[in-house]
């Protein structure tokens, strides 16, 4: 608590000057906000909005009557395409996907702790390629192993493990700066090599971390490998495309319930395995 002297320098409640805050400090709240608000305003205004289309409320209607109104036939069909066989080929293709993810990330994680790796450049390099990864959308990678590899689910396994060796990779480097380094430092001085320091000592700490986030990561893909069919890479995003453009909107309510059924029911149990890891820490 501090009080005015000759209503210009403060003084504490000990009787120590407090000295007054420089001008920068006070007015620097207030031109970081106008600094925020000018940038919104800047983004607003470049937005290229003519007007809402007459056919928007006619479409918007039409879909949400096909989610109460939707084609329960199609969940199965004795033959071709239905509901159950997108939504299965959608769920296998996110758990490949993250299957490769996980095991991929190992050493682009272990590369970028600095903690780790004492050479800033090395560590470095690991850092931007993950950044680089990172980079990519989704749909374009999706088209860029298309036409390498064709059309189908193997374009869009390669596409989710790929790209979520960006996250993944980040997300278990920070995780293995965090840990504590006093095992491994024992080890060290017990005469322990490298390899048999990481495995004993970074491993144990770093399981539940490096798990919970593969299961996060596999909520993401779930979403992600849903979409992916709008480009040709499998799963249940191509039906819906197809319906879609044919404007069959008790279709399109049928495969938007069961995505929405399934990526429920992903994230219900990830996050029941989830708390456990961390209650099991």
């Amino acid at each position: 608590m501090t009080t005015k002297i000759n209503g210009n320098a403060s003084r504490s409640m000990a009787g120590y000057p407090v000295a007054p805050k420089p001008f920068y400090a006070r007015w620097r709240t207030w031109f970081i906000l106008a600094a925020i608000v000018a940038v919104y305003v800047w983004a607003f205004d470049g937005l290229p909005f003519d007007g809402i289309k007459p056919t928007a409320w006619q479409i918007t209607k039409a879909v949400f009557r096909g989610l109460f109104h939707p084609d329960w036939d199609y969940v199965y069909l004795a033959e071709g395409e239905d509901l159950l066989r997108g939504l299965g080929e959608t769920l296998a293709i996110a758990l490949l996907g993250t299957a490769i993810s996980v095991v991929l990330t190992v050493p682009f994680a272990l590369w970028a702790s600095r903690n780790l790796v004492k050479t800033r450049l090395f560590s470095g390099a690991s850092t931007f390629t993950l950044s680089l990864i990172r980079t990519f959308p989704d749909l374009i990678m999706a088209i860029i192993f298309i036409k390498a590899v064709g059309p189908g689910a193997f374009a869009g396994v390669l596409t989710i493990g790929i790209n979520s060796i960006g996250m993944l990779g980040k997300l278990n480097a920070e995780a293995i700066e965090d840990l504590d380094m006093g095992p491994s430092e024992a080890l060290k001085a017990c005469g322990a090599n490298r390899l048999q320091t990481i495995w004993h000592a970074i491993v144990p700490q770093a399981i539940p971390a490096y798990l919970s986030f593969a299961l996060f990561r596999l909520e993401i893909n779930v979403r992600s490998a849903a979409i992916l069919g709008a480009v040709g890479a499998g799963g249940i995003g191509t039906p819906l495309i197809f319906a879609m453009e044919g404007r069959s909107w008790n279709r399109v309510g049928i495969i938007l319930l069961g995505i929405i059924a399934l990526v429920t029911a992903i994230d219900w149990l990830s996050g029941i395995i989830r708390r456990k890891l961390v209650q099991g820490r």
